[in-house]
């Protein structure tokens, strides 16, 4: 425990708290992030719930194949990623010239950041979703069935409030995920520059001191949504095992 400390312990002592400060242009890296990052989690909420309660109730050789597909972009190393998106999306790419024909870009632009952090949060979310899904007892969608629910009623009045921890455990892994992107966007998306991106810019020319401030605001911005979902779904577990 207190080798996982040392670092965050560090950071208090050593951030110059009489001189903080944001650093030039830190503000609209802040901006970019958490603007941005709420339109990717958003693209991934709606993506990745469908997704993950497919494979949750597939079966056979059609779960593996998706399991794969999953678990590849979430095991290729960020930059590799990156290097993959500017191959596919790039200016010389295959759908990069598609979408070139119809006057689009998705290099070092808005789109292509979000596009960026999209692939870097997705997989984790489908992954921490599905088993979410997985722990709903079967018996209870069964029995909702034979009270004459449809799919549609037995998943939003059943499954999701039942999911729903482990789905906010998902989306906060996420957040954090397409927030702090730096491989994948350093490569594919340079700029617009958001946090991580411009913590690098900082540390090259002005050295480790100019960062703590923008640091500081990383950890304000991914840490507490966590932190609340994780206390919540501990009460959440609690009180569900004392009724």
């Amino acid at each position: 425990m207190l080798l996982l400390c040392i670092p965050f312990m560090t950071l208090v002592s050593v951030t110059p708290w009489r001189h903080l400060q944001l650093a030039w242009r830190d503000d609209n890296a802040i901006t970019v992030s958490m603007g941005l990052g709420i339109l990717a989690l958003a693209i991934i909420i709606i993506i990745g719930i469908p997704v993950a309660w497919w494979l949750s109730q597939a079966t056979g050789r059609r779960r593996i194949i998706g399991e794969l597909l999953v678990m590849i972009p979430l095991l290729t190393p960020p930059l590799a990623m990156g290097i993959l998106l500017v191959s596919a999306f790039g200016p010389y790419g295959v759908f990069g010239r598609w979408l070139s024909l119809l006057g689009a870009t998705l290099v070092n632009n808005p789109a292509a950041f979000v596009l960026a952090q999209v692939y870097g949060a997705l997989p984790y979310f489908i992954v921490v979703a599905r088993s979410a899904f997985a722990t709903v007892p079967k018996n209870i969608l069964e029995a909702g069935q034979t009270l004459g629910a449809s799919g549609w009623n037995r998943f939003r009045f059943l499954t999701l409030p039942l999911a729903l921890p482990g789905l906010a455990s998902a989306t906060t892994l996420a957040w954090v995920r397409a927030v702090g992107e730096f491989g994948i966007v350093m490569i594919f998306a340079y700029f617009p520059q958001g946090i991580p991106v411009k913590l690098y810019t900082n540390l090259q020319n002005d050295g480790v001191d100019a960062v703590y401030t923008l640091l500081w605001m990383l950890l304000i911005v991914t840490l507490p949504l966590p932190m609340v979902c994780f206390v919540l779904g501990k009460r959440a577990a609690k009180e569900r095992k004392q009724v």
